[in-house]
Formats: C-alpha cells, structure tokens, sequence
C-alpha cells in the first residue's frame, strides 16, 4: 500500500498501525506516505519526476524550457498536486487555456512572468479554483468558464487553440474538445481520466465514460510534447498514435509525430520516493529498536533529508529519460534485435504482447520496410521488462553479495545516513534487493535496452557473468564520469550530439565487457579487474594524440576538431575522439604484464602495427556486415574479437624483435625481414581483398585467415 499524499495520509497511518498491532517486521514502513512520511505534494516530486521528461523532449527540439516561453494547454487547476506543482517548474510556461471538473480557464495571450506569479499565488491559495484567478490579468479575449453553459469564443481564443475561424459559441465539451487539439507546444496532464485514445479504440474500450464527451486520437494531437504527471491520461494506443502520426503539422501537410514516454515513466518519481522511505524507515527501525535514536529523532532525521531524497529520485527520471532517448535514436537500426528480444520474452513466459500493445511479427515487418522501429512508447514498455527479468536473474544469483558492490548499497542511502549507520546499512533487511536494483538500473540505463540479451545470445554467458563485466568495464573507462560531463552540456550543445557521444562512449564499454568475458576467467573479481586495467588503460587513452598513426590519427584529429567545434570542451573533445582507439588498452595491458614491457612501449607497438597493415580499415568493413539475426550478429562479432586477438599476438611477437630500447619501426623491419616470404605473401592478399568492390563475411574471412598466417611466425622460431 501507498499512500503518498497527505490528503490521504491517514490511511497510510491506519494501515502501519494494524502492521504493528500484529507485529509485522515492517511496522510503519509498511505503507508511505502517512503522517511520518514523505509529503509528495510539498516535495511536487511526481510533477518534477515528470517534468524531467518534459526538459528531455524538448531539449531534443532545441528548446530550453528553462530558459525560453513556450506554450502549454492542460489539464487539471492550480491546487492539485501534479498540475499545480508542474505549471510551477518554470518561469517561461505560457499557459493558453486548461480545465478540470469545475472551470475552463482560457488565457490566449499569457505574459509569462505575470501568470506564473498569478498560478503561484492559487498554488498557495487553500482550496484554490480557476474561479479564484485575477481576471484582470487575462489577456483580451479569454476568461473563466464554468462548465455548465455554452461559451462565447472570441478571435483570439480562436487562434490561439487552432479553432476554425466560423465558430462562435461551443459547448464546454467542444472547448475542452478543442483545447486537447490546441497547436501548442506542451499538453500537460495533471488531472484524473482518460484523454487521449487511438484511432483504432472506442469509448467503451477505454472505460472513462465521464470523459467519452471530450475524448480526442492522439493521431490529432497538435502538441509537440505530452507530459503525463497523471495516471492514465492516454491509452497506450493513443500514445503509440502520437508518437507515430501525431504533433504539429508540418509545411508539407504531414506529421511526424509527437514526444511521449508513457505515464509510468513520467510520474515514477512518486513510487521512487515511496521506495526510498520504506527502505530508510527499515533502516531506521532498526537503529529505533536497539535504543540508538527515538521516534521523534527518526522523524526529524526523516524530514531533514527530503531534499537529498529528491535530488536521488530525479537522478532517476533522469537517467530514464537518457535510455530512451538513446534507445529511439537506434531504433530503426535495431528493430530485428528488439524482435528477437520480445519473441524471447514471450518464451520465457515473461511478455504478453497483445496485452501490452506491442507490435506483432508482421507489424514489425511493415516498420522495418518503412525504415521505422519501435516507438517511444513502445520502448518505454520493453525498458520496464529488461529491467524487471533483469532484476529476477541477478537476485537469484551470487552477484549482489560482492563485497565491490558494498559501495551502490551505500550509495543508495543519503550521506547523513552513510555516515552514521554505516553498519546498519550492511545489515539492511532488503540489501540485496536494494543492490540489485541499483545495479540493474545502471546498467540497462547505460548499456542500454537490448544489450544484455546481445550479449548472452553472442556469448553464450549468463546475466551474472555479462553484469558482472560490465559493472567492471563500466569503472575501467569511467563512463559514468564521462556521462557526467556530456550532461552538463545540456541546452548548450544539440541533444542529438550528446546522444551521440554517449552512444560512443557506450559502445567502448560494451566492447570491453565482451572483452572481459572471453579473456578473463568467470565469476569475474569485479574489485580486482578494476585495479589491474584502469590506471593502465587510463594511461594508454592520454597517450592516444601521440600513439595513433596514419588514418586512425586523422579520424581522430577530425572528430575532436568537429566535437570542439560543436562546442564541446577540449578536454571532454579528446577523450570522446579517442573512443574508438580506447578499446584495444585492455589487450595492451594484458600483453604489458605478459612480456614484462612497460605499457607505453606496448602501446606503441601495437598502434603503429595497426598502420602498417591498416587494421583499422579491416575493422571498419567487419563493423559494415549485417546482424539481421542472431547467427550473423554472432559472426560479425567473432571475426571482430578474432581480429583484436590476431593484433594483440601480433604486438606481442614483435616485441621479442629489435632488441631493447628498439622503437616501432626497428621492430617492425627486424620482425618483417625475419618473416619476409610469409609477410610479403600476407600483404599482397590483404591488399587484393581491400581492393574489393564489397565486403561480406567470406572475403573478410579470407582477411582473418591471412593475419592468422603472420601468427605462425612466432611458433616457429
């Protein structure tokens, strides 16, 4: 049970009273939100967990919500929780017209400033109404309706909601119509009901019928973005709709569709904030029973760490919002994977697709035709599932009783509560779940939706292992302190870009895990691996500007130059364009520690053996070859990881050429002169096969098998 607004708070109070009156373990953590709990309209977390999305959709268009007016219609008035804390969360909403069960409020012309100042006022007002709006502040032409009479729309109602020009009185249904179909920028829902519909769906089937008089498609939504701080303000339908068909018109006549998650992911923030108060209540509890603090102590405690909560709550939100954002940007490209990944689920007994509107084999066919993929929506539900089967694998296994991940547990917790009850938190009741959940999250949020089900089908690894790998791959490249930077570019350089740089940086990690798992023996010492590859590959990574030769030197030169000029700062510029040649440190310091060689010898070694026989170009056309299925997905990947294993041997062999202190070209020339015939028939091969109209698996192939021929030399010396 939650309980989270105070309106309701004494129910929460009557059920931990029952769970403490039999004794319950939970005692009044049992239900949140009651009188010692956290007051979710005072924090407005579910309207700042929402509006998180809202700043995601928009900074995708190229607009600061923050820092620049947009338009909004909504639904809902200025004392209710979601509504009236969300039209509070920026200073430059221009708020054109907005209903609940009482009024219809229609301001046509808003001056930002003024009207924010006028809603903060009813915000604050007890029991507040639109009838309690100073008119006078309403600009000519709108005013306040009660829904109960016909209503006179004025010109400049009718432009500002798109209304057609012959139409001079409406019935409040036709206004209320004809604000949900208003060609604004935002719909921000904050009421109660049921709004938006499909095409394909009937009144009946959506089971509001106090709304069926108001009810629009969401293929005739007008808006930009739908903000969903409500529950159930559209069907999954009528989302799928907007997203695909739906939003602005453009010059062409045609749609492209809206901004839209779905309303579990906008207003999570409520649920995670419930999460956060039973398990620090658990905590505490405990601390209470042992005589280490009072009840009023606890409740204090509680109070003073609200808006460190928050702040933990929205990293959340916004973590979310960044997965699917990178998610739909590979949609399209990824849609067999997503297909393979839902028919697997099914299977496993874990997905009903027709119950959760996601397309069926022949649909898919159809997107996958039109260049189309899954739709946020559609997303925002396969997110969910990867994480909850995710959840279920990791729970089950060993991984979240390692001591590494000791610190996520910690994490989860405020400071004052790391810091004082350090051992409590050890001994937290729900300290598994906890873990998992964090880990789960951080690693679907980074590697994305699809990525731990690629890896098992390409590997044949478990979740454990593939988790266990990536939470190490993860700290080796500091991709969280990456992400970080690329964040604060947030409305200072396009989303698009950072998408890209996190789909970059991503793609580093998600190599290394597969590194991890074929090199290193399973279950992997996550504390271990960390220290033996960070500090080294670190290393590698700054010498990149210096190592790199040839064309890996120029494309590297050209990104950091495009990145910079994307403004993009210098520092942050480098790491990003060293990416690509970041990966091969883990084979560097791996053969460092078998040849006893520093690693900055190693390494250039091993970058100027990639010039010399262009292995980059190589791994350049592996990486064009198709992954339709699971099979050529697995193909592509092991002549990959082939090629990798081939240049770190390779690096390897020449080492023990040239003598000491020989630079790269001296070891070269001495390897190359010691294994003339079979490097002059290797090279001339090599460049037969890149001299090659098209590349596919079998010239590839020959590629590979050629490299392996240079590996013979070292056996036999």
């Amino acid at each position: 049970m939650v309980a989270a607004d105070k309106g309701t708070a004494t129910f929460s109070d009557i059920a931990n009273e029952v769970a403490e009156s039999y004794g319950f373990w939970l005692g009044d953590a049992f239900a949140s939100g009651g009188s010692a709990g956290y007051d979710h309209k005072g924090m407005g977390i579910t309207a700042k967990g929402a509006w998180e999305s809202v700043k995601r959709h928009f900074r995708e268009l190229g607009h600061n919500t923050q820092a620049e007016d947009f338009t909004v219609v909504g639904i809902g008035d200025m004392s209710g929780d979601v509504f009236g804390n969300g039209m509070l969360l920026s200073e430059h909403i221009r708020l054109i017209a907005a209903f609940d069960h009482r009024h219809i409020f229609v301001d046509p012309n808003p001056d930002a400033a003024g009207s924010f100042a006028e809603r903060k006022r009813l915000f604050d007002l007890p029991r507040s109404s639109w009838e309690d709006y100073e008119r006078s502040l309403i600009s000519a032409g709108g005013g306040i309706f009660p829904r109960s009479a016909k209503i006179n729309i004025t010109a400049q109602m009718r432009e500002a909601l798109g209304i057609e020009g012959g139409v001079s009185r409406l019935t409040p249904a036709e206004l209320m119509k004809s604000i949900l179909l208003a060609p604004v920028d935002l719909l921000w829902n904050g009421g109660i009901g049921t709004y938006v519909k499909a095409t394909t769906e009937n009144n009946v089937e959506v089971g509001d019928k106090a709304n069926d008089a108001i009810r629009v498609n969401g293929a005739d939504l007008r808006v930009k973005v739908l903000g969903e701080g409500g529950n159930l303000g559209a069907t999954q339908l009528g989302r799928i709709e907007f997203a695909s068909n739906g939003g602005p018109v453009g010059p062409d006549g045609e749609r492209a569709g809206g901004k839209v998650n779905t309303d579990a992911i906008d207003n999570s923030a409520g649920v995670d904030t419930s999460d956060h108060e039973v398990n620090i209540k658990i905590l505490l509890n405990r601390v209470v029973g042992d005589g280490g603090m009072t009840v009023e102590q606890r409740n204090t405690l509680l109070a003073e760490m609200t808006e460190d909560i928050g702040e933990h709550v929205l990293r959340n939100n916004y973590a979310q919002n960044v997965a699917l954002a990178n998610a739909c940007a590979q949609a399209p490209s990824m849609l067999n994977v997503h297909a393979r990944m839902m028919r697997k689920l099914v299977a496993d007994g874990h997905l009903n697709r027709a119950l959760e509107f996601l397309p069926s084999g022949a649909q898919l066919r159809e997107r996958g035709a039109a260049g189309r993929g899954l739709t946020q929506p559609e997303m925002s539900v396969l997110l969910a599932y990867t994480k909850i089967t995710l959840s279920d694998e990791i729970l089950a296994s060993d991984l979240p009783d390692d001591p590494y991940l000791r610190g996520k547990l910690h994490r989860y917790f405020p400071e004052q509560l790391q810091e004082r009850f350090g051992e409590q938190i050890d001994a937290h009741a729900l300290h598994r779940e906890i873990i998992t959940t964090v880990l789960v999250n951080e690693t679907i949020n980074r590697g994305g939706c699809t990525f731990a089900f690629r890896l098992k089908e390409e590997t044949g690894a478990t979740y454990e292992e593939i988790v266990r790998s990536h939470t190490a791959a993860r700290a080796i490249f500091d991709l969280k302190g990456m992400w970080a930077e690329v964040e604060a570019l947030d409305n200072a350089v396009p989303a698009e870009l950072q998408t890209q740089m996190r789909l970059h940086s991503r793609r580093l990690v998600e190599r290394a895990t597969r590194w991890l798992l074929n090199n290193r023996r399973q279950p992997l010492d996550i504390a271990g691996t960390i220290e033996v590859f960070r500090e080294r590959c670190n290393q590698v990574w700054t010498l990149l500007p210096a190592l790199l030769r040839g064309s890996d030197r120029e494309w590297f030169n050209d990104v950091h130059q495009e990145l910079v000029a994307a403004g993009v700062p210098d520092h942050l510029a480098l790491r990003m364009a060293g990416l690509s040649s970041a990966f091969p440190t883990l084979d560097i310091v791996e053969v460092a520690d078998r040849t006893e060689q520093a690693v900055a010898t190693v390494a250039e070694v091993y970058y100027d053996l990639a010039d010399r026989l262009q292995i980059t170009d190589l791994l350049d056309r592996i990486i064009e070859l198709p992954r339709e299925d699971r099979w050529q997905s697995m193909a592509r990947a092991a002549i990959r990881e082939d090629l990798f294993s081939a240049h770190a041997v390779l690096t390897m062999d020449l080492l023990a050429h040239g003598g000491p202190g020989a630079d790269p070209e001296q070891r070269f020339e001495a390897w190359s002169e010691a294994n003339a015939t079979l490097v002059n028939r290797a090279k001339s091969t090599l460049d037969d096969i890149r001299g090659a109209e098209s590349f596919d698996l079998a010239n590839l192939s020959v590629a590979m098998r050629v490299i392996r021929t240079l590996l013979r030399t070292g056996s036999m010396r």
